[in-house]
């Protein structure tokens, strides 16, 4: 055999194989997207909604969340007074308004059960009006965002959809990958009549949002129903949301944060204490001293405190605001006005540290406007990435098929492939499980392909 018969042996060998990479690679890419496009899509719309919530709120619930500023403050009593005279309860939370022109919100547990949050004027104590507690446009939209509506399976799946989006991410930029194309790089070709101008799109879109896609699914994942639960577990397992010595010498209770008042997710499972036990008769300080020691305290304006609905309960102040170094939770000793815990960011452990960071970055917090207006442009650019893939593969695919890319000649390359993804399964058990379900059905689909045309 001549060196030149040789080397395009050689040639075409290669060529087969870099052919049959980019098929195995593409076949993932597009299944991958018939799982996330569709939450993608909602997912997308929902945060961009979500990242302007003070706006929205500001305008949608006006008459019960605007003031007008005046020079004599009501005092938080007073408040709690006028909300139950207005809707008979128990007070189980006072929260203080967040600017001059803020009303203050006292959440009410009625007799049926529910929790409503009553808006009260915090210059004259006047009954605004009520909602059902987090019942807002805006917690209607975020437990849209989390599909929380639809149940612990729904969860899983955007659990999943956040870990295939990656693979998405990373199939898609192989696919991109410049292979002596003159166009689809960073360039958009023909008019949108043609399927190259619907392919460009969902490429050069894609390379830009792919890394804030990445991004948000990964700040996203601690929301999540079973991996977010067991990194939870072990951070707070571990004190990474505990300062040094939070347990030491504080009788501790088996109430968790999460159910008294909103707190930082890191924070979810850490017990509240209790107050030590007094001498009978002693009496509370009672909700106005509280919330005078917590001013004192320099908590950030639109803390909230719950109010201990048991003798050995405590006050606890608790407030997240966009600046994360304020974010702040303490406890008071309901009888003495002592400080039990006080934690801040500052306390939280390196894990505790970077997850609170993602997330208030991923809710458009951390830098401001300029951060709700990078991830609206991400938010966009996610749905028109969709919404070209979807326009692409109508165009492409075989009238009465699925349209479902080849497979490569050479089976070992996707087995390769597959062996890769194996290892994110590992990482993310729902992705990993995903992935053999996968598989089967794919498997099933060539048996059945073959069937038909045997």
């Amino acid at each position: 055999m001549s060196d030149l018969t040789l080397g395009r042996g050689n040639a075409g060998a290669a060529t087969r194989s870099a052919s049959d990479l980019y098929r195995a690679v593409w076949r993932w890419h597009f299944y991958a997207g018939l799982l996330v496009l569709p939450f993608m899509i909602t997912l997308a719309i929902t945060g961009a909604l979500y990242l302007f919530r003070d706006e929205i709120e500001a305008i949608v619930h006006s008459d019960l969340k605007r003031v007008v500023a005046q020079e004599t403050v009501a005092a938080p009593s007073a408040m709690v007074t006028a909300a139950l005279a207005a809707y008979p309860g128990t007070a189980i939370k006072f929260t203080d308004p967040p600017t001059p022109v803020s009303s203050a919100e006292i959440t009410v547990a009625v007799p049926s059960g529910e929790k409503l949050a009553v808006y009260v004027d915090p210059y004259t104590a006047r009954v605004l009006g009520s909602l059902p507690d987090r019942g807002t446009i805006m917690w209607t939209v975020r437990y849209l965002h989390s599909l929380k509506y639809f149940g612990s399976l729904a969860r899983m799946l955007i659990e999943i959809a956040a870990g295939w989006s990656i693979l998405l991410v990373a199939t898609g930029i192989y696919l991109w990958w410049p292979r002596r194309q003159t166009g689809g790089v960073v360039t958009v070709r023909g008019t949108p009549k043609r399927r190259v101008f619907w392919r460009d799109t969902h490429a050069v879109t894609g390379i830009f949002v792919g890394f804030f896609i990445v991004f948000l699914a990964i700040t996203g994942m601690p929301w999540s129903g079973v991996w977010g639960a067991k990194i939870n577990e072990w951070a707070n397992g571990n004190n990474f949301g505990y300062p040094a010595g939070v347990r030491v010498a504080v009788p501790m209770s088996d109430e968790h944060l999460d159910h008294v008042a909103k707190t930082s997710w890191s924070l979810e499972q850490a017990q509240v204490p209790q107050s030590p036990a007094h001498d009978h008769g002693t009496s509370p300080i009672g909700l106005d001293r509280a919330v005078a020691i917590f001013n004192d305290l320099g908590l950030h304006r639109g803390y909230a405190v719950n109010i201990p609905a048991t003798p050995e309960g405590v006050y606890t102040g608790s407030v997240y605001p966009d600046d994360l170094s304020r974010q702040r939770v303490v406890h008071l000793d309901q009888y003495t006005g002592k400080p039990l815990i006080d934690m801040s960011y500052a306390d939280y452990g390196p894990l505790g540290k970077w997850l609170e960071w993602g997330i208030n970055v991923h809710m458009g917090q951390e830098f401001g406007f300029a951060n709700q207006l990078v991830l609206l442009a991400a938010c966009i650019g996610i749905i028109l990435l969709a919404v070209s893939a979807g326009v692409m593969w109508w165009k492409r695919r075989p009238k009465g098929s699925l349209g479902v890319p080849p497979m490569p000649s050479d089976r070992r390359v996707f087995r390769g492939l597959i062996a890769i993804l194996a290892v994110g399964g590992i990482l993310f058990p729902l992705v990993g499980l995903s992935l053999i379900v996968m598989l089967v059905m794919d498997w099933i689909g060539l048996r059945l392909m073959r069937a038909r045309t045997a």
